[in-house]
């Protein structure tokens, strides 16, 4: 059973950075994209960044110029940079991964980590 296990979370104050880690209990060439999501009350699961395994990253445009996404697959994680935060970042940070097989996609989610910006 794959397991996506997220951290780095926590409270900032506006302008500040922090850095979220994806850690996989699989080589993360398995997936064919990673990917960080947020969700605040309310409202649904939305991409903040995406780690194809081929092609361009795409950003929310909310996020771009911001936020930055890469990948370590010697230690499997794939981490989200977030600097100049607003308080409009404050969710609760998702990452996903998603492999193929036979024509199906499986997705995996982690558990979630709260980000906070706020004086």
């Amino acid at each position: 059973q794959v397991q996506l296990v997220e951290s780095g979370g926590g409270l900032v104050q506006p302008g500040g950075s922090l850095r979220l880690s994806c850690a996989a209990s699989t080589n993360i060439f398995l997936f064919n994209v990673m990917a960080w999501y947020r969700q605040t009350p309310g409202n649904q699961r939305e991409l903040v960044a995406a780690y194809p395994r081929v092609g361009s990253r795409p950003y929310a445009d909310s996020v771009k110029g911001r936020f930055t996404i890469s990948r370590d697959t010697a230690k499997n994680t794939v981490d989200l940079q977030m600097n100049s935060l607003k308080p409009e970042d404050t969710a609760v940070y998702y990452c996903k991964a998603e492999r193929e097989e036979d024509g199906t996609t499986y997705p995996y989610w982690g558990q979630g980590t709260q980000v906070t910006v706020s004086s």
